[in-house]
């Protein structure tokens, strides 16, 4: 259903400001308001909702288009196909304007910045103008608690580390919050960059697949949410942890196709450590994943044996059980990838390396667990594993890149 209940314009918009909604009814006013008043007469601009919502919002939206001097238009979905990245990619491909700003509904964004960005983007050149909270000036202060600031610093840091290159120049890879220039999207493609929007992450996904020429930044403070819930869920996480999967398989080049590898039984891959170490990226990061999950029932056996029958505080057993996760990985990766050259560091040095990171992953998710049993009030060991799959793809890169790294 694509309702559009304002008079068309004689000049097509040169900006669409895209708000992916779900359930967002009390949002819709004050939102078009503020639009209404901060989008300059002389801008011809439109606001394309695309909408997942099961309660009134459709019906609030297009009341709201008879005050509104912008074009309004609301298309309502009736599969929430992708989620919010699946309703802005939609919303994208039903635009033709030369610039498209993407922000929330919910006012955590502020609406007088929406026609800035995209202005901001035409007269510096930029392809891509992101809405930073972590820019100078920028602000984080309406994240409620310090349990959402960490997943959000975490989660940010994880992504740069796993991106650095596509996400060179972006300090805020997680903002829903951002300008965007058409040409950017319908420039020829490469190799692996259609889009597949997962989740609500829609700028990294644009960032990975179709990197911009240039990039450009605006602080903002990101406020609280007006009124309703937050879309934020285990589910959404879970989601972000299968997009980054996704996007980091297949936004690099195929290796050449070489025998394939038994994945099942494990121990069955110690046959073949020389085809592992001369596969290309993703077969070796593919089985350092495995050591790495490998690792995840030492270590939480270990953490659920000390928490039960010792007086240790759970972050002290959590350091303990980490030492023994430690040794297993790396005689496992040892087995199994063994460096191409051996001589250029000794084995008890490569062993260093392998726990001063995976201790440097100790003492990050430590005060993150802390938050989260605070928060959450979890037993120790299902807060260790929510965090441990969350660390472990930074860790297992940064293995394969000092370590196991095929010349």
């Amino acid at each position: 259903m694509t309702v559009s209940a304002a008079p068309p314009r004689a000049r097509p918009a040169a900006l669409t400001v895209i708000v992916p909604t779900r359930n967002e009814a009390h949002n819709i006013a004050p939102l078009l308001d503020r639009l209404d008043a901060a989008v300059p007469p002389g801008l011809a601009a439109e606001v394309l909702f695309v909408d997942d919502s099961c309660d009134n919002t459709p019906e609030v939206i297009e009341e709201m288009t008879a005050r509104c001097r912008l074009r309004v238009t609301v298309h309502h979905r009736p599969r929430p196909e992708g989620g919010l990245g699946g309703a802005v990619h939609e919303g994208i491909r039903r635009t033709a304007a030369p610039w498209i700003v993407v922000m929330d509904a919910d006012l955590q964004h502020p609406p007088e910045l929406a026609h800035r960005l995209a202005l901001h983007g035409q007269e510096s050149g930029a392809d891509l103008v992101v809405a930073s909270r972590y820019a100078r000036g920028g602000s984080r202060a309406g994240l409620a608690g310090g349990y959402r600031a960490a997943v959000s610093r975490s989660s940010t840091a994880l992504t740069k580390a796993l991106f650095p290159r596509a996400l060179r120049g972006i300090s805020d890879p997680m903002s829903g919050f951002f300008a965007v220039r058409r040409d950017m999207l319908t420039r020829r493609p490469g190799s692996g960059a259609v889009l597949r929007p997962l989740g609500y992450k829609i700028l990294l996904e644009l960032a990975v697949r179709r990197p911009p020429r240039t990039v450009a930044e605006l602080p903002y403070t990101f406020a609280e949410r007006h009124a309703g819930r937050s879309k934020s869920s285990l589910r959404e996480g879970t989601r972000f942890l299968r997009h980054l999967l996704v996007l980091r398989t297949t936004s690099i080049p195929r290796p050449p196709r070489l025998p394939r590898l038994p994945f099942l039984p494990f121990l069955r891959f110690a046959g073949r450590p020389r085809a592992l170490r001369a596969a290309g990226l993703p077969a070796r990061v593919t089985a350092l994943g495995l050591i790495g999950l490998s690792g995840f029932l030492p270590n939480l056996a270990l953490l659920a044996l000390l928490t039960a029958v010792t007086p240790l505080h759970h972050l002290a057993a959590e350091t303990l059980a980490t030492q023994a996760a430690v040794l297993w990985n790396f005689l496992l990766a040892e087995t199994l990838l063994p460096p191409p050259e051996p001589s250029r560091r000794r084995r008890s040095g490569r062993l260093a390396v392998f726990a001063a990171l995976s201790n440097a992953d100790l003492a990050a998710r430590l005060p993150l667990t802390a938050l989260l049993i605070a928060g959450t009030g979890w037993h120790p060991v299902p807060a260790t594993a929510v965090l441990l799959v969350l660390f472990v793809a930074t860790r297992l890169l940064l293995l394969e890149r000092l370590l196991y790294r095929r010349t």
